[in-house]
Protein backbone atom coordinates (compact mmCIF):
# COMPACT_ATOMS: atom_id res chain seq x y z
CA UNK A 1 0.00 0.00 0.00
CA UNK A 2 1.82 3.13 -1.24
CA UNK A 3 2.52 5.74 1.37
CA UNK A 4 0.87 9.25 0.34
CA UNK A 5 3.36 11.46 1.28
CA UNK A 6 5.45 9.86 -1.80
CA UNK A 7 2.14 9.52 -3.80
CA UNK A 8 0.43 12.85 -4.21
CA UNK A 9 3.85 14.87 -5.19
CA UNK A 10 4.27 11.93 -8.34
CA UNK A 11 0.50 12.96 -9.56
CA UNK A 12 1.18 16.82 -9.11
CA UNK A 13 4.47 16.30 -11.03
CA UNK A 14 2.82 13.92 -14.03
CA UNK A 15 -0.27 16.92 -13.97
CA UNK A 16 2.23 19.58 -14.30
CA UNK A 17 4.10 17.64 -17.18
CA UNK A 18 1.78 16.95 -19.29
CA UNK A 19 -0.69 20.36 -18.99
CA UNK A 20 2.96 22.53 -19.10
CA UNK A 21 5.05 21.04 -22.07
CA UNK A 22 6.87 23.64 -22.35
CA UNK A 23 8.26 27.25 -20.64
CA UNK A 24 6.55 29.15 -23.80
CA UNK A 25 2.93 27.07 -22.45
CA UNK A 26 3.50 28.13 -18.78
CA UNK A 27 4.15 32.02 -19.80
CA UNK A 28 1.24 31.81 -21.95
CA UNK A 29 -0.83 29.67 -18.82
CA UNK A 30 0.35 32.58 -16.51
CA UNK A 31 -0.74 35.88 -18.92
CA UNK A 32 -4.10 34.08 -19.12
CA UNK A 33 -4.37 33.21 -16.00
CA UNK A 34 -3.61 37.21 -15.36
CA UNK A 35 -5.76 38.55 -17.84
CA UNK A 36 -8.91 36.49 -16.35
CA UNK A 37 -7.98 37.76 -13.03
CA UNK A 38 -7.62 41.18 -14.27
CA UNK A 39 -10.99 40.66 -16.64
CA UNK A 40 -12.71 39.16 -13.14
CA UNK A 41 -11.69 42.38 -11.36
CA UNK A 42 -12.97 44.17 -14.07
CA UNK A 43 -16.29 42.96 -13.54
CA UNK A 44 -16.67 43.57 -9.52
CA UNK A 45 -15.41 47.17 -10.32
CA UNK A 46 -18.46 47.57 -12.71
CA UNK A 47 -20.89 45.97 -10.24
CA UNK A 48 -19.32 48.13 -7.75
CA UNK A 49 -19.75 51.20 -9.82
CA UNK A 50 -23.48 49.99 -11.02
CA UNK A 51 -24.29 49.59 -7.69
CA UNK A 52 -22.76 53.10 -6.96
CA UNK A 53 -24.58 54.70 -9.44
CA UNK A 54 -28.22 52.99 -8.40
CA UNK A 55 -27.36 53.97 -4.80
CA UNK A 56 -27.02 57.77 -6.07
CA UNK A 57 -29.87 57.96 -8.62
CA UNK A 58 -32.36 56.03 -5.94
CA UNK A 59 -31.31 58.85 -3.36
CA UNK A 60 -31.79 61.80 -5.82
CA UNK A 61 -35.04 60.17 -6.73
CA UNK A 62 -36.40 60.11 -3.42
CA UNK A 63 -35.22 63.71 -2.62
CA UNK A 64 -36.87 65.42 -5.66
CA UNK A 65 -39.42 63.05 -6.64
CA UNK A 66 -40.19 61.54 -9.81
CA UNK A 67 -37.96 62.76 -13.14
CA UNK A 68 -39.51 64.65 -15.97
CA UNK A 69 -40.71 61.88 -18.47
CA UNK A 70 -40.02 64.28 -21.32
CA UNK A 71 -35.92 63.72 -20.99
CA UNK A 72 -35.25 60.22 -20.34
CA UNK A 73 -32.89 59.03 -22.59
CA UNK A 74 -31.44 62.50 -23.31
CA UNK A 75 -27.06 62.51 -23.15
CA UNK A 76 -26.01 62.24 -19.95
CA UNK A 77 -29.01 62.98 -18.12
CA UNK A 78 -30.29 59.36 -16.89
CA UNK A 79 -27.63 58.78 -14.85
CA UNK A 80 -25.63 61.35 -12.15
CA UNK A 81 -22.81 59.58 -12.72
CA UNK A 82 -21.16 60.95 -15.98
CA UNK A 83 -21.82 64.50 -14.35
CA UNK A 84 -20.17 63.34 -10.78
CA UNK A 85 -17.56 61.77 -12.55
CA UNK A 86 -16.48 64.37 -14.97
CA UNK A 87 -16.62 66.97 -12.06
CA UNK A 88 -14.15 65.42 -10.28
CA UNK A 89 -12.03 64.56 -13.34
CA UNK A 90 -12.26 68.66 -13.32
CA UNK A 91 -11.37 68.94 -9.91
CA UNK A 92 -8.12 66.79 -9.90
CA UNK A 93 -6.77 68.72 -13.38
CA UNK A 94 -6.87 71.47 -11.68
CA UNK A 95 -4.17 69.66 -8.74
CA UNK A 96 -2.48 67.50 -10.74
CA UNK A 97 -2.20 70.41 -14.21
CA UNK A 98 -0.94 73.05 -12.05
CA UNK A 99 1.86 70.28 -10.47
CA UNK A 100 2.27 69.39 -14.01
CA UNK A 101 3.00 72.33 -15.30
CA UNK A 102 4.99 74.17 -12.26
CA UNK A 103 8.52 73.16 -13.80
CA UNK A 104 7.33 74.03 -17.44
CA UNK A 105 6.96 77.05 -19.54
CA UNK A 106 3.58 78.45 -20.14
CA UNK A 107 1.80 77.69 -23.10
CA UNK A 108 0.40 80.84 -25.33
CA UNK A 109 -2.67 79.05 -27.36
CA UNK A 110 -3.18 81.66 -29.02
CA UNK A 111 -4.81 79.91 -32.10
CA UNK A 112 -7.33 77.29 -29.56
CA UNK A 113 -8.20 80.47 -27.41
CA UNK A 114 -9.15 81.95 -30.66
CA UNK A 115 -11.43 78.94 -31.75
CA UNK A 116 -12.58 77.87 -28.73
CA UNK A 117 -13.89 82.01 -27.41
CA UNK A 118 -15.13 82.16 -30.62
CA UNK A 119 -16.93 78.80 -30.80
CA UNK A 120 -18.55 79.47 -27.01
CA UNK A 121 -19.44 83.15 -28.53
CA UNK A 122 -21.76 81.79 -31.31
CA UNK A 123 -23.08 79.17 -29.16
CA UNK A 124 -24.56 81.34 -26.85
CA UNK A 125 -25.71 83.37 -29.36
CA UNK A 126 -27.96 80.35 -30.65
CA UNK A 127 -29.44 79.35 -27.47
CA UNK A 128 -30.15 82.69 -26.58
CA UNK A 129 -31.93 83.34 -29.87
CA UNK A 130 -33.61 80.36 -29.41
CA UNK A 131 -34.73 80.54 -25.84
CA UNK A 132 -36.36 83.86 -26.66
CA UNK A 133 -38.16 82.61 -30.17
CA UNK A 134 -39.46 78.80 -27.65
CA UNK A 135 -40.98 81.15 -25.12
CA UNK A 136 -42.45 83.46 -26.84
CA UNK A 137 -44.03 80.46 -28.97
CA UNK A 138 -44.83 79.05 -25.71
CA UNK A 139 -46.90 82.30 -24.93
CA UNK A 140 -44.48 82.08 -21.50
CA UNK A 141 -45.29 83.99 -18.37
CA UNK A 142 -42.37 86.96 -17.28
CA UNK A 143 -43.47 86.25 -13.71
CA UNK A 144 -44.47 82.92 -13.46
CA UNK A 145 -44.83 80.35 -16.07
CA UNK A 146 -45.78 76.13 -14.95
CA UNK A 147 -44.07 73.27 -16.11
CA UNK A 148 -46.23 72.10 -18.56
CA UNK A 149 -48.97 74.17 -20.45
CA UNK A 150 -47.39 75.52 -23.38
CA UNK A 151 -46.70 71.56 -25.09
CA UNK A 152 -44.23 71.57 -28.12
CA UNK A 153 -42.95 74.78 -26.59
CA UNK A 154 -41.89 73.34 -23.90
CA UNK A 155 -39.97 70.22 -25.09
CA UNK A 156 -38.12 73.28 -27.51
CA UNK A 157 -37.21 74.99 -24.08
CA UNK A 158 -35.93 72.08 -23.00
CA UNK A 159 -33.57 71.11 -25.93
CA UNK A 160 -31.94 74.31 -25.45
CA UNK A 161 -31.31 74.07 -22.20
CA UNK A 162 -29.63 70.51 -22.59
CA UNK A 163 -27.24 72.64 -24.67
CA UNK A 164 -27.41 74.83 -22.20
CA UNK A 165 -26.33 72.07 -19.38
CA UNK A 166 -23.39 70.69 -21.51
CA UNK A 167 -22.02 74.19 -22.35
CA UNK A 168 -21.43 74.39 -18.71
CA UNK A 169 -18.97 70.94 -19.25
CA UNK A 170 -16.80 72.72 -21.98
CA UNK A 171 -16.58 75.80 -20.00
CA UNK A 172 -14.47 73.60 -17.72
CA UNK A 173 -11.74 74.33 -20.15
CA UNK A 174 -11.55 78.12 -18.96
CA UNK A 175 -9.75 76.87 -15.80
CA UNK A 176 -7.54 74.15 -18.16
CA UNK A 177 -6.65 76.84 -20.26
CA UNK A 178 -5.32 78.93 -17.26
CA UNK A 179 -3.62 75.80 -15.65
CA UNK A 180 -2.01 76.20 -18.90
CA UNK A 181 -0.92 78.90 -19.42
CA UNK A 182 0.26 79.24 -15.77
CA UNK A 183 -2.45 82.02 -14.46
CA UNK A 184 -2.77 80.47 -11.59
CA UNK A 185 -3.82 83.80 -9.87
CA UNK A 186 -7.00 83.40 -11.83
CA UNK A 187 -8.07 80.00 -10.38
CA UNK A 188 -9.75 81.22 -7.28
CA UNK A 189 -12.54 79.90 -5.46
CA UNK A 190 -14.96 81.94 -7.28
CA UNK A 191 -13.56 80.33 -10.71
CA UNK A 192 -13.71 76.92 -9.22
CA UNK A 193 -17.03 77.03 -7.36
CA UNK A 194 -18.73 78.59 -9.87
CA UNK A 195 -17.91 76.04 -12.82
CA UNK A 196 -18.69 73.05 -10.90
CA UNK A 197 -21.77 73.98 -9.42
CA UNK A 198 -23.56 75.11 -12.15
CA UNK A 199 -22.21 72.02 -14.03
CA UNK A 200 -23.47 70.04 -11.27
CA UNK A 201 -27.05 72.20 -10.60
CA UNK A 202 -28.16 71.81 -14.29
CA UNK A 203 -28.13 68.11 -14.24
CA UNK A 204 -30.95 68.62 -11.71
CA UNK A 205 -32.66 71.37 -13.29
CA UNK A 206 -32.87 69.36 -16.82
CA UNK A 207 -34.09 66.11 -14.68
CA UNK A 208 -37.19 67.67 -12.64
CA UNK A 209 -37.68 71.78 -14.48
CA UNK A 210 -36.34 71.52 -18.04
CA UNK A 211 -38.60 74.38 -19.18
CA UNK A 212 -40.79 77.13 -17.61
CA UNK A 213 -39.24 79.39 -15.21
CA UNK A 214 -36.15 77.73 -15.97
CA UNK A 215 -35.62 79.52 -19.01
CA UNK A 216 -35.25 83.26 -17.72
CA UNK A 217 -31.52 82.77 -16.12
CA UNK A 218 -30.10 81.13 -19.05
CA UNK A 219 -32.04 84.03 -21.20
CA UNK A 220 -29.82 86.52 -19.57
CA UNK A 221 -26.94 84.33 -18.98
CA UNK A 222 -26.14 83.49 -22.79
CA UNK A 223 -26.61 86.95 -23.48
CA UNK A 224 -23.62 88.23 -20.92
CA UNK A 225 -21.41 85.20 -22.65
CA UNK A 226 -21.88 86.76 -25.74
CA UNK A 227 -20.14 89.64 -24.21
CA UNK A 228 -17.63 88.06 -22.53
CA UNK A 229 -16.40 85.30 -24.85
CA UNK A 230 -15.99 88.21 -26.86
CA UNK A 231 -14.07 90.07 -24.78
CA UNK A 232 -11.89 87.08 -23.98
CA UNK A 233 -11.67 86.18 -27.88
CA UNK A 234 -10.00 90.01 -28.57
CA UNK A 235 -7.98 90.57 -25.64
CA UNK A 236 -6.03 87.64 -27.30
CA UNK A 237 -4.74 89.83 -29.96
CA UNK A 238 -2.14 92.92 -28.23
CA UNK A 239 -3.49 94.73 -30.89
CA UNK A 240 -7.21 95.17 -29.25
CA UNK A 241 -6.02 95.60 -25.80
CA UNK A 242 -6.41 99.51 -25.83
CA UNK A 243 -10.30 99.19 -26.86
CA UNK A 244 -11.01 97.00 -24.07
CA UNK A 245 -11.54 99.04 -21.58
CA UNK A 246 -14.56 97.97 -20.68
CA UNK A 247 -14.04 94.28 -18.76
CA UNK A 248 -14.94 96.69 -15.71
CA UNK A 249 -18.48 96.35 -17.08
CA UNK A 250 -19.27 92.85 -17.52
CA UNK A 251 -18.68 92.12 -13.86
CA UNK A 252 -21.16 95.24 -13.43
CA UNK A 253 -23.32 92.92 -15.82
CA UNK A 254 -22.92 90.15 -14.45
CA UNK A 255 -23.97 91.69 -10.76
CA UNK A 256 -27.29 92.80 -12.75
CA UNK A 257 -27.88 89.34 -14.16
CA UNK A 258 -27.53 87.69 -10.35
CA UNK A 259 -30.12 90.23 -8.95
CA UNK A 260 -32.99 90.39 -11.84
CA UNK A 261 -32.49 85.88 -11.59
CA UNK A 262 -33.44 86.40 -7.94
CA UNK A 263 -35.78 89.26 -8.27
CA UNK A 264 -37.44 86.33 -11.84
CA UNK A 265 -37.73 83.60 -9.40
CA UNK A 266 -39.11 85.33 -6.31
CA UNK A 267 -41.73 86.26 -8.16
CA UNK A 268 -42.74 82.59 -8.68
CA UNK A 269 -43.06 82.60 -4.80
CA UNK A 270 -45.17 85.82 -4.38
CA UNK A 271 -47.65 84.65 -7.16
CA UNK A 272 -46.63 81.24 -7.67
CA UNK A 273 -47.64 79.36 -10.62
CA UNK A 274 -47.29 75.14 -9.91
CA UNK A 275 -43.45 75.48 -10.47
CA UNK A 276 -41.66 73.81 -7.41
CA UNK A 277 -41.35 75.84 -4.84
CA UNK A 278 -38.58 73.97 -3.09
CA UNK A 279 -36.59 74.78 -6.72
CA UNK A 280 -37.50 78.71 -6.56
CA UNK A 281 -36.14 78.80 -3.17
CA UNK A 282 -32.63 77.32 -4.23
CA UNK A 283 -32.20 78.78 -7.17
CA UNK A 284 -32.93 82.48 -5.10
CA UNK A 285 -30.13 81.21 -2.36
CA UNK A 286 -27.57 80.02 -4.78
CA UNK A 287 -27.91 82.88 -7.15
CA UNK A 288 -27.19 84.74 -3.44
CA UNK A 289 -23.98 83.41 -3.12
CA UNK A 290 -23.12 84.09 -6.97
CA UNK A 291 -23.86 87.76 -5.75
CA UNK A 292 -22.01 87.60 -2.35
CA UNK A 293 -18.47 86.15 -4.54
CA UNK A 294 -18.96 88.25 -7.47
CA UNK A 295 -19.48 91.60 -5.50
CA UNK A 296 -16.34 90.77 -3.16
CA UNK A 297 -14.77 90.33 -6.56
CA UNK A 298 -15.50 93.56 -7.68
CA UNK A 299 -14.56 95.54 -4.67
CA UNK A 300 -11.78 93.78 -4.36
CA UNK A 301 -10.36 94.07 -8.01
CA UNK A 302 -12.01 97.82 -8.90
CA UNK A 303 -12.64 99.62 -5.68
CA UNK A 304 -10.12 98.99 -3.25
CA UNK A 305 -7.23 100.62 -4.70
CA UNK A 306 -3.88 101.84 -2.38
CA UNK A 307 -3.73 105.41 -1.93
CA UNK A 308 -1.08 107.59 -3.48
CA UNK A 309 0.57 110.56 -2.74
CA UNK A 310 0.77 113.39 -5.25
CA UNK A 311 4.43 113.46 -4.99
CA UNK A 312 4.47 109.56 -6.28
CA UNK A 313 6.52 109.11 -9.45
CA UNK A 314 6.28 105.82 -10.93
CA UNK A 315 9.36 103.20 -11.10
CA UNK A 316 11.76 104.01 -13.91
CA UNK A 317 10.33 102.01 -17.34
CA UNK A 318 6.75 101.42 -15.91
CA UNK A 319 4.37 103.71 -17.68
CA UNK A 320 1.31 104.91 -15.62
CA UNK A 321 -1.93 104.57 -17.01
CA UNK A 322 -5.56 105.36 -15.91
CA UNK A 323 -4.03 105.04 -12.64
CA UNK A 324 -2.23 102.09 -12.70
CA UNK A 325 1.34 100.88 -14.01
CA UNK A 326 1.66 99.07 -17.81
CA UNK A 327 3.01 95.89 -15.75
CA UNK A 328 -0.72 95.18 -14.23
CA UNK A 329 -2.82 93.52 -16.16
CA UNK A 330 -6.08 91.11 -15.60
CA UNK A 331 -6.15 87.51 -17.12
CA UNK A 332 -8.95 86.51 -18.88
CA UNK A 333 -9.62 82.79 -19.97
CA UNK A 334 -5.89 82.48 -20.93
CA UNK A 335 -5.56 85.80 -22.33
CA UNK A 336 -4.10 88.87 -21.23
CA UNK A 337 -5.95 92.03 -21.05
CA UNK A 338 -2.78 94.63 -20.19
CA UNK A 339 0.65 93.43 -20.39
CA UNK A 340 4.21 95.51 -20.71
CA UNK A 341 5.17 95.86 -24.32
Amino acid sequence: MPLWPSWRPRRVEEKFYFTYKSQGDLEDAATSGYLQGCGRGLMKSKEHLKAFDDEINAFLDNMFGPRDSRVRGWFMLDSYLPTFVLTVLYLLSIWLGNRFMKSRPALSLRGLLTFYNLGITLLSAYMLAELILSSWEGGYNLQCQDLTSAGEADIRVARVLWWYYFSKLIEFLDTIFFVLRKKTSQITFLHVYHHASMFNIWWCVLNWIPCGQSFFGPTLNSFIHILMYSYYGLSVFPSMHKYLWWKRYLTQAQLVQFVLTITHTLSAVVRPCGFPFGCLIFQSSYMLTLVILFLNFYVQTYRKKPMKKDTDVPPAGKEVKNGFSKVYFTATNGAINKKAQ
